[in-house]
């Protein structure tokens, strides 16, 4: 199943029940902070690559992140020549539609953004799947860019799953990052251009509003400037 067609009125949110529309704006039990994390840096910036569902709800949540510097939209986990929305769309490539988050490390940590990741930007144990949308581009993954992201984002994964921090396995990818390639631009920026859109309404602008509850500390209610 791929997105539904911008500025379409989709027939399954007519057939939610209201307890379902009300559960949508409920924020999710708070997470445990990683106890492994990358040490935080003097100065620079870091990037790191994350997919989980739908790349609009995920970029709109990085978007109000303190210490983050930008985020795109994009795909990871396949080639160059397959990167493009009607091709991923199709379910044949080997790429998952992902975020590019470049931050700040002094502001804010890889495992802080885990942390995010795994508390109100998706749910990882919806295995090709997320919200409504179906396939393989759809995965949740961890596209890590050092071995120190790679192991950040194990140690988190175990940590949770020890924990049992949620009712079903976490099936959350950890992959090294061969490429990322931005998502072309009308789907840079899609929740914030569209907040009215029924599909923006049901299934990001709720993760946007339980990251406020949740990382109040790190939330900023004025967004980066979009690309």
């Amino acid at each position: 199943m791929t997105h539904p067609a911008p500025n379409r009125l989709f027939p399954f949110l007519a057939a939610l029940p209201l307890a379902t529309l009300l559960a949508c704006a409920q924020a999710a039990t708070p997470l445990p902070a990683p106890r492994v994390d990358v040490p935080a840096a003097a100065s620079g910036r870091e990037v790191a690559v994350l997919a989980g569902g739908c790349f609009w709800g995920v970029q709109a949540v990085y978007r109000h992140v303190r210490g983050v510097v930008d985020v795109s939209a994009g795909y990871a986990g396949g080639t160059a020549e397959t990167a493009s929305y009607r091709k991923v769309s199709s379910g044949t490539t080997d790429h998952a539609e992902s975020v590019e988050i470049t931050f700040d490390p002094a502001q804010v940590s890889f495992g802080t953004l885990l942390q995010i990741y795994f508390s109100v930007a998706h749910d990882p144990t919806q295995l090709n799947r997320q919200g409504p949308d179906r396939g393989r581009q759809y995965r949740s993954a961890i596209f890590y860019t050092s071995e120190a992201q790679r192991r950040v984002a194990q140690a988190y994964i175990d940590q949770l799953q020890s924990a049992h921090a949620f009712p079903q396995p976490i099936v959350t990818q950890v992959t090294p990052l061969q490429g990322y390639y931005i998502a072309e631009p009308h789907h840079q920026d899609y929740a914030e251009r569209h907040p009215d859109e029924p599909y923006i309404v049901i299934n990001d602008a709720p993760k946007v509003r339980n990251l406020s509850r949740q990382f109040p500390e790190l939330y900023l209610a004025e967004t980066l400037k979009p690309n």
